[in-house]
């Protein structure tokens, strides 16, 4: 599925949900289906900085794609950044420094967290952004 594709995809999903606590609901939901990241990727080495909820961030690059999955210890906030993880996961650099996060603003996923919490989606964005720049080959 192409980057455009899992946007219209998901933007049709979210915006089929009106009230925005069910909406977080939902990806509450869908990051409790997640994995937890094995304790080798709980460490200092994979933490986001400057996040007051404990977040873990994991990147990595195959087959000319990059894939990226994410844990913490506060639901929410493992959501949002499973939600990034999982759109930009198995696109190309170029695909992933195409599309930036905020068209989720459409649907109301960045104006209905705290502060607190845009600054952690914002951080994950940027290990995304950074990690796909160091791999794009333009």
């Amino acid at each position: 599925m192409t980057i455009a594709e899992k946007k219209d995809a998901l933007l049709a999903e979210l915006s089929g949900i009106r009230n925005s606590q069910e909406r977080f609901a939902h990806l509450i939901s869908l990051a409790r289906k997640q994995p937890p990241l094995e304790p080798e990727f709980k460490t200092d080495a994979y933490r986001v900085e400057g996040c007051l909820a404990k977040l873990w961030f994991v990147p990595s690059y195959r087959d000319g794609k990059c894939f990226f999955r994410a844990d913490s210890d506060s639901a929410i906030v493992k959501s949002i950044a499973s939600l990034l993880c999982e759109f930009y996961s198995g696109q190309t650099p170029e695909e992933v420094l195409a599309v930036d996060p905020s068209f989720l603003e459409s649907v109301g996923i960045s104006q209905h967290l705290t502060q607190n919490r845009r600054n952690s989606l914002t951080k994950v964005w940027e290990k995304i952004r950074t990690f796909a720049a160091e791999h794009a080959t333009v």
